[in-house]
């Protein structure tokens, strides 16, 4: 098949279904929450179903464009289409219009609008627990999967508390007190090569995690895990990554599962974002198709299982995307780019299962974590 950047041909009744189904969410919605501050917690009605484990799904920089290149450029029905619930998230942060992966991270990790660059921190930069810290002190079990490194900001947010996202040897030294059951991605040489020359690999070795470094496990181990299989980022899917992400997100649902109690998961498909930096809509096409992959398989799981939320979202859009006319062809798109950098425009929110409802609307981002956090309140 051609890369991407060739010119495909529209199929105009997939985009007509997806914003269709986009609308009639919106304007159907019995569980609006607009302008919260801070800290406010959602409402749940006492009719809504609770989840006993929840799966956030984070296409980082992924847009509705992002999720429209799915229904142009996959062979079949993208996972996306599977979902009976869609919102749109606000993705401002505090301290500007438009946010970056720290803060629009630390939303969904803790609750809170904070300034660009903050892992886990308000915009005091006091640290705020997290989603991961507290249902960990609960008894859930709880991963974390990327195909960045585990330092980089979305994934570093949910367990680690810093004033600068840059600051990695940091963010690596809350990795041993983190509670995190399974942890899946890059960021080797932050545990071993670091310039205070500790090694928090041991470290990791000491709290019990069993630390794996040459490849996926095929099952998982009764310990805590931590699977470091990148000095830094994961490789692109056009260097040969494969199926990580789906193999990684099926091992951590296989561990996380045996609790009774339940569990949470945060699976991040971390390289949309490159893709979009790079203005390269193979890159982002590539990662994107990915992550609907793995999106599909959570899905699987949750259909079967019956006590899962899945949510899949964005911390912001990247690049200005768009699925563009080519010239005056109606009927073949060019994708096109209108920044480096990221973009203001809100991100769709798309959940399924017990809970789902409440992500209908319109709504700030950090809403998605009292919502969550309802939901899984005793």
């Amino acid at each position: 098949m051609p890369i991407f950047a060739e010119k495909y041909t529209i199929m105009n009744f997939k985009i007509s279904l997806l914003t269709l189904l986009l609308s009639f969410s919106i304007i159907t919605t019995s569980c609006l929450s607009v302008q919260v501050s801070d800290n406010t917690v959602a409402t749940i009605p006492s009719e809504v179903k609770k989840p006993k484990n929840i799966v956030l799904l984070i296409g980082d920089g992924m847009g509705l464009s992002q999720v429209s290149a799915a229904i142009y450029y996959k062979a079949g029905k993208p996972a996306f289409e599977r979902f009976s619930t869609i919102g749109l998230s606000k993705t401002s942060s505090s301290s500007q219009l438009v946010t970056d992966s720290a803060a629009g991270a630390t939303v969904f990790s803790a609750g809170v609008k904070t300034y660009n660059g903050a892992i886990g921190v308000d915009k005091d930069t006091i640290a705020v627990p997290t989603i991961v810290e507290q249902l960990s002190k609960e008894g859930y079990s709880t991963g974390i999967v990327a195909t960045s490194s585990i330092q980089h900001a979305t994934p570093a947010a949910f367990y680690a508390h810093v004033k600068s996202r840059r600051l990695y040897e940091d963010i690596t030294t809350f990795a041993p007190n983190s509670g995190v059951n399974i942890f899946i991605g890059g960021g080797l040489k932050f545990f071993n090569q670091r310039k205070d020359g500790k090694d928090l690999l041991a470290e990791m070795k000491a709290k019990g995690y069993d630390v794996i470094t040459d490849q996926l496990p095929k099952t998982p181990s009764k310990n805590n895990e931590i699977i470091l299989l990148a000095e830094d980022g994961m490789p692109k899917m056009s260097e040969g990554r494969g199926d990580f992400l789906p193999n990684a997100t099926k091992l951590a649902l296989e561990k996380l599962s045996k609790n009774e109690k339940g569990f949470f998961l945060m699976v991040e498909g971390s390289q949309i974002d490159w893709g979009g930096h790079d203005n390269d809509a193979d890159y982002l096409i590539e990662e994107l198709l990915d992550f609907d992959k793995t999106i599909g398989q959570v899905l699987d799981f949750a259909r079967k299982d019956g006590e899962t939320l899945v949510i899949v979202t964005a911390d912001h859009e990247t690049g200005g995307f768009t699925l563009s006319t080519d010239g005056k062809d109606y009927n073949k798109i060019k994708p096109t780019f209108s920044t480096t950098g990221h973009s203001g425009t809100m991100v769709p929110v798309f959940a399924e299962g017990p809970g789902a409802s409440l992500f209908n609307g319109i709504y700030e981002s950090n809403e998605i974590y009292h919502k969550m956090r309802e939901l899984l309140a005793k």
